[in-house]
């Protein structure tokens, strides 16, 4: 997806912003995020639970240390001094088997495509939007002249959008205005068409600025347009 946004397809995005912001006083600005978390704490929360519940399967099944190679002969001491030996290998294979359920899980629920399906969508959600905040502040778009900059956010890998509007913009537009311009990039993504996907986005965004926010007799441009990939 990130290769087919080409210094070309790039420019056309700063375009398309130009062309928005010259009917308005607000300011967009665009970012793509490859990711914006590893979910490593949500992988080893699958891990743990695997390593705690999936071995107790085996009990039924009446689990031997025999099972393991290494940790039983075949052969069964019938002496009562053993008992200890016999619980020492029985727990040592219990836990073999933990760990081994906790890093095949671990690494499993690593994998993006997998991180993805088990990670809550609540929590991406979240993770998502404090990214975008964090972009939001990063790139000064709280600082504009009235409070008129919007964030349109994209995290690829997550499959979530977020557009952020600054206060000046938040406290006169409806925030479900904002709906068509995630759905415009949605589809853009789908397609494996992001640059088009922001363009669109970019004029609804601009559109619904120019309706509230007309340009001033001094309207410079605050923030660059571009996109920012990270």
């Amino acid at each position: 997806m990130v290769n087919r946004l080409t210094p070309a397809v790039q420019s056309r995005i700063g375009e398309a912003i130009a062309a928005a912001e010259a009917t308005t006083s607000g300011e967009i600005f665009c970012v793509l995020a490859r990711r914006v978390s590893s979910y490593r704490d949500i992988s080893l929360g699958w891990a743990a639970a695997a390593a705690l519940l999936l071995p107790l399967g085996l009990i039924p099944l009446g689990f031997d240390p025999a099972w393991i190679p290494g940790l039983g002969d075949g052969w069964q001491a019938a002496h009562l001094s053993s008992t200890d030996v016999v619980v020492g290998h029985s727990l040592a294979a219990y836990v073999l088997v933990q760990a081994t359920v906790f890093l095949a899980v671990f690494l499993l629920t690593s994998i993006p495509g997998v991180s993805r399906l088990v990670t809550p969508r609540s929590v991406r959600r979240a993770r998502v939007r404090r990214a975008a905040m964090q972009q939001f502040l990063a790139h000064g778009l709280h600082v504009t002249q009235d409070r008129t900059g919007v964030l349109i956010f994209a995290a690829l890998s997550d499959h979530q959008i977020e557009v952020v509007a600054d206060e000046g913009i938040h406290s006169k537009v409806d925030q479900t205005v904002w709906a068509d311009a995630v759905e415009a990039l949605a589809r853009g993504m789908k397609k494996g068409d992001p640059g088009t996907g922001f363009e669109v986005a970019i004029a609804l965004c601009g559109k619904v600025l120019a309706e509230h926010f007309p340009p001033r007799p001094k309207n410079p441009n605050e923030i660059r347009d571009r996109l920012v990939l990270i």
